[in-house]
């Protein structure tokens, strides 16, 4: 006799991972903000690109100082720009490309990052701040799909703002999978308890006989 486990009690959408925790009644919910990333790599590269050229700098001033000559790069870099006037090719492709790397840091100050994870929902006055991997939202609502009767195979792609879904089935009419499939995933996607749930796009199409 097989005795029952834990797994054996809870229900099957718990089972699967994609278990729902409905809020309490009035309980009011929490805005929750994108994470930010770190951005190591970026600071790491512009912190040692500033300061290798910093410590130039300050060893051939200091060099000077002490009656010594200027580097050679230092000196010819001074003449091409007293020399260059403004509308020369190198100075605008200098500038351009200066201009173009200015841009992109600030950017990268300016918006969150972590574009894989995706907020959830926080409730209450101790919520926690929480994130679901796109990755594995994808994986909870590809099965779900597939548990959808006359679904032969479904890819899921998740986005920020949407959700594409597309589904081939082998039997049954198209329209009553299509509405199953939309119902299912729709569950899910609430059960995912997102912050903001994307929109739901739905495909499906008639699966190829010879596959």
């Amino acid at each position: 006799m097989k005795l029952p486990t834990a797994l054996d009690t809870l229900p099957p959408e718990a089972a699967s991972g994609a278990s729902l925790y409905p809020p309490a009644p009035g309980e009011p919910a929490v805005h929750a903000k994108r994470f930010w990333s770190g951005r190591r790599i970026p600071a790491a590269l512009t912190a040692a690109v500033c300061t290798g050229l910093t410590g130039l700098f300050l060893y051939d001033i200091a060099a000077v100082r002490t009656d010594r000559q200027a580097m050679a790069w230092r000196k010819g870099l001074a003449h091409q720009l007293a020399t260059r006037h403004l509308d020369d090719t190198w100075i605008i492709l200098g500038a351009s490309v200066a201009a173009a790397l200015g841009l992109w840091l600030l950017v990268l100050a300016a918006t969150p990052g972590e574009r894989e994870l995706l907020p959830m929902a926080r409730r209450g006055p101790h919520a926690v701040r929480a994130g679901l991997d796109r990755h594995a939202a994808e994986l909870v609502l590809r099965d779900r799909a597939m548990e959808v009767p006359g679904v032969r195979w479904s890819r899921v792609k998740v986005g920020r703002r949407k959700i594409r879904a597309r589904a081939a089935s082998h039997f049954r009419e198209l329209d009553d999978v299509r509405r199953d499939l939309t119902g299912a995933l729709e569950g899910a996607v609430r059960q995912l308890g997102l912050a903001k749930p994307p929109t739901l796009r739905v495909h499906v199409h008639r699966a190829d006989k010879k596959a």
